[in-house]
């Protein structure tokens, strides 16, 4: 089985490399499951409706997020009526909508999914850790193949999670960051390990902001309108390869592929 995580969509430009690339890459590489984290798929911040519809239907099959799904109220209800789009699982359970899922592939395989959020530098919520082990032991009564989104900010917090999971998951993949690490590798019990899986939009840009806006927040500590980069647009992720019966992974690959830019700049802020 091979499954294609797409790393964080930003904006309108991340929209983009995958509206261009994604149809391709699953006919090409024989891709059965595609889940994509789109947290900042709505101008940088948040996701809407109508967005996370477009995204599944470039060709995705299970959207993940982090804490910025809250930035935009309007997808609340969209987080309960979706199965498919998931929220961290370690948030309250009154929270909106679900942290996992198990789905089916078009080859009747199913694959879980499974959205924690980690807690260095960033919300005080349930332990991501404890949350993990919890749910699997959920999911292995429908699949042998899980899926970790971790989407935290530490990376000594991402990679401890990989080992604690490891040979409990075929992948323990990273986000959040926005910056590629090149650390990916299959730990000894079988679970495929990435810091970070990057970022989908534009790279000429601070982690998809236009540099000149991130610049003048460091120089003034004064809250600014930040506008996405429109340029050298990048699709990344990663793809990994593993085995449907036992779960364990054999591969995992970086991907980093250069997107021809819009024709028109203006609407690539959206």
């Amino acid at each position: 089985m091979k499954i294609l995580f797409i790393a964080d969509i930003v904006g309108r430009p991340g929209r983009w490399a995958c509206s261009q690339l994604l149809p391709d890459l699953r006919r090409n590489l024989d891709i059965d499951f595609v889940i994509a984290n789109v947290e900042n798929a709505a101008g940088g911040f948040g996701l809407t409706k109508e967005i996370a519809q477009k995204i599944f239907a470039y060709g995705v099959d299970c959207q993940t997020s982090g804490n910025h799904i809250w930035d935009r109220k309007d997808i609340f209800p969209y987080l309960e009526e979706e199965s498919r789009l998931l929220r961290p699982s370690n948030y309250p359970d009154e929270a909106p909508g679900k942290g996992w899922g198990v789905y089916q592939t078009k080859k009747m395989e199913k694959v879980g999914v499974l959205n924690v959020q980690g807690r260095t530098f960033m919300w005080e919520i349930d332990c991501p850790f404890r949350t993990s082990k919890s749910l699997i032991q959920r999911m292995k009564l429908h699949t042998k193949v899980i899926i970790v989104d971790i989407h935290a900010e530490a990376t000594s917090e991402k990679m401890a999670l990989g080992w604690h999971l490891d040979g409990e998951v075929s992948a323990v993949l990273g986000s959040h960051t926005h910056v590629q690490t090149a650390d990916e590798l299959v730990l000894p019990g079988g679970t495929a390990y990435i810091t970070d899986a990057g970022m989908t939009g534009s790279h000429n840009s601070v982690i998809g902001i236009r540099k000149e806006d991130a610049i003048q927040r460091f120089l003034t500590q004064i809250p600014n309108r930040f506008r996405l980069g429109i340029s050298d647009i990048k699709f990344s992720g990663v793809l990994i390869e593993l085995d449907s019966q036992t779960g364990k992974a054999k591969k995992i690959e970086r991907l980093k592929i250069d997107v021809p830019k819009e024709n028109d700049e203006d609407e690539s802020n959206g």
